[in-house]
């Protein structure tokens, strides 16, 4: 059967695969298969089954139109939670058997997130409290704001409430606040005995001007709290030891603010000690592959082995995202080994485990794994029909190398239906972070322009995760000096290396922070001749008033504050508007609070005052996470226009 072109409408076929839980016997695994509705213009979730020993269909054990997410089975198997919205707002709900799922959360505003005690009777929710925004005003009132930290992408402007933890009895529905700070607090995991649960907080004064986080453990039932961290440490994931003697985390010190890598650490419950396990493995620990595809994901925690001597992680390296296994004697091992995304894994049984990945040529499916041999079989295949129809392009491996012994590592995509003896036009992809990694996963926005008649170059230059602490660090005080070479460079090696490529049908674009190295490209060279710029940076003086993270940011990554208006002006693409002659179109949410949108309208507005080659699109009510989770009609939206801007213009 011959293979067809992939089209954006591609992403209303295509389903992703995410948030693994096997059951405790090892049986069976619970998935959350998530796909676009164009009815709804919206997302649709639901829990399947799956048999762990045998690639079989997947069962279905939720319908309608609703989200249903985050499946945990109880610690018997007997039953299993998830979170769903089908009474509009998430609650939990629990299967048993064959039984109808019935409601066990009733909350206001909500459940964020939750956690089943050891012995299977208790809930803890994740809820935030307050009276929140009203929801209907019959007359518009000032917000009025005492604080730095008032907005967030995605969140919009705060409001009072506070994220706060709650314990509900599963059989009789009883609700007992476990917190009730000030302040955010974020559950992360039971004791074995079910007396405690250990939870990450910041408490300091100013907030404002604090960015860490502490290990604190509250006790149910004894109204105590214990503060375990010294206040500097940024805290993510945790886990007890089966015995309950030890704590795992993963955390840093800020060494390099955002652009630190997370080490796994040991803290001694007896002894009051910290160790850091990882203090001589430069890697990074966490998922951090970046793509326009997933939802829903889930499941990538830190996960103790049954004998207590060793943790399960994920790894992202050389883009790449990977189980590993961290031994408490220090050593190392890398347990499933391949050119994947791996973005949820479950561990219930020594030497069992399930796993969901992505690859460039399978958008997302989960696999049985054997911890003893890595080995990975497939389980399910939600999207097998749909690939099966489609000509995808697979990357290949690229690589600039250095003659100081650094490198800048990536990967090539040919178009569709290509031919050695043709000339192609070919489009460099610039990730966002910078500290993020592109990784060897299904991308459609890639898959669309290759389908086009477009090669595709993606690369993971310096500043992004999966090539060690110096790499990462490279990029900060040196934005549009160092990165900028690392792509000019990559795209020239590939120039060289590829006959097939036309230099003079060259596009350029990125989002985020590509949208600003987008930005400072078209300024300081005209070797493109169209480019997109998504979500961009183009004024760092301004930014640093209206970001909802601009204050620190530009502090940390261009290392200057307005007391430094020179160096934010130099690193401001802005500044260079009048060399640009570059077809430029400006992509940018109405709602983006992490890049505002007057950074959109301060760069359309100079291009057009100079006459200048430029369009301008406004996305309504789109965050930041427009191209990865927005309203399905906005996705299709931007996906055509990129490819037709290039259309139009190579």
């Amino acid at each position: 059967m011959a293979k067809r072109a992939v089209k954006a409408e591609d992403l209303y076929k295509l389903k992703t695969v995410t948030a693994p839980d096997l059951a405790p016997h090892g049986e069976r695994a619970l998935v959350v298969v998530t796909e676009l509705s164009r009815e709804q213009n919206d997302y649709e979730a639901h829990i399947y089954e799956v048999d762990v020993h045998k690639k079989q269909k997947a069962t279905p054990l939720t319908f309608g139109k609703s989200k249903n997410i985050a499946p945990r089975w109880s610690p018997s198997g007997e039953a299993f939670a998830f979170l769903s919205n089908r009474t509009e707002s998430m609650q939990v709900f629990m299967k048993e058997g064959l039984a109808d799922a019935r409601q066990v959360t009733d909350e206001k505003r909500g459940v964020t997130d939750f956690d089943w005690s050891p012995g299977g009777d208790k809930l803890a929710l994740t809820i935030r409290t307050g009276e929140g925004k009203k929801e209907e005003q019959e007359l518009p009132v000032p917000l009025v704001v005492d604080e730095m930290k008032y907005k967030s992408d995605g969140r919009g402007f705060h409001d009072n409430s506070t994220q706060q933890v709650v314990v509900i009895d599963v059989a009789s529905g009883k609700r007992t606040p476990l917190t009730d700070e000030p302040y955010d607090v974020t559950p992360l995991c039971w004791s074995p005995d079910g007396n405690n649960l250990l939870v990450s907080a910041d408490d300091a004064e100013n907030r404002d001007l604090s960015f860490t986080s502490d290990l604190w453990v509250y006790s149910l039932g004894a109204n105590k709290k214990e503060k375990l961290t010294d206040g500097s440490f940024v805290i993510g994931q945790a886990a007890y030891c089966p015995d309950g003697s030890t704590i795992a985390f993963l955390g840093h010190q800020r060494q390099f603010e955002n652009a630190t890598q997370a080490d796994l650490w040991l803290y001694d419950l007896q002894k009051a000690e910290l160790r850091c396990l990882t203090e001589n493995v430069d890697v990074a620990i966490g998922d951090l592959g970046i793509g326009d595809f997933l939802q829903n994901v889930g499941g990538a925690g830190l996960r103790w082995s049954e004998d207590g001597q060793s943790i399960y992680a994920l790894v992202s390296r050389e883009g790449h995202v990977n189980v590993w296994r961290f031994y408490l004697s220090g050593e190392v091992e890398e347990i499933t080994a391949g050119s994947h995304h791996v973005h949820g894994f479950s561990l219930k049984s020594e030497g069992t485990g399930v796993v969901t990945l992505s690859k460039p040529s399978e958008p997302s499916e989960a696999y049985a794994l054997s911890l003893h041999s890595g080995e990975l079989a497939k389980i399910t295949a939600v999207n097998e029909e749909v690939v099966q129809e489609l000509e995808l392009s697979l990357p290949e491996e690229f690589r600039l190398e250095r003659e100081d012994g650094s490198a800048v590592s990536g990967w090539m995509m040919k178009p569709a239906g290509f031919e050695a003896d043709k000339k192609y036009p070919f489009i460099l992809e610039v990730h966002g972070g910078p500290h993020a990694m592109y990784a060897t996963t299904y991308f459609h926005e890639f898959q669309l322009l290759c389908a086009r008649g477009y090669g595709v170059l993606f690369t993971n230059p310096r500043g992004g995760f999966g090539y060690g602490q110096k790499f990462v660090d490279a990029v900060r005080g040196d934005y549009g000096g160092g990165d900028y070479q690392d792509l000019m460079d990559a795209l020239d090696q590939a120039l060289d290396q590829y006959e097939w490529i036309d230099r003079d049908r060259l596009g350029l674009t990125g989002g985020s922070y590509g949208g600003f190295m987008t930005n400072w490209a078209v300024g300081h060279t005209n070797r493109f001749k169209a480019a997109v710029t998504q979500r961009s940076i183009c004024n760092w003086v301004s930014f640093y008033g209206v970001s909802d993270i601009g204050y620190y940011f530009s502090e940390w990554q261009i290392q200057a504050n307005l007391d430094d208006i020179k160096t934010l002006w130099h690193h401001s693409p802005l500044k260079y508007v009048d060399q640009i002659e570059t077809p430029l179109l400006i992509l940018h949410g109405e709602k983006d609070f992490r890049c505002p949108i007057e950074q959109a309208e301060q760069l359309y507005i100079a291009l057009k005052h100079k006459g200048k080659q430029t369009r301008f699109m406004r996305f309504p009510e789109a965050n930041h996470e427009l191209s990865r989770s927005g309203k399905p009609n906005l996705r299709m939206e931007r996906l055509q226009a990129i490819a037709g801007w290039f259309d139009e213009h190579l």
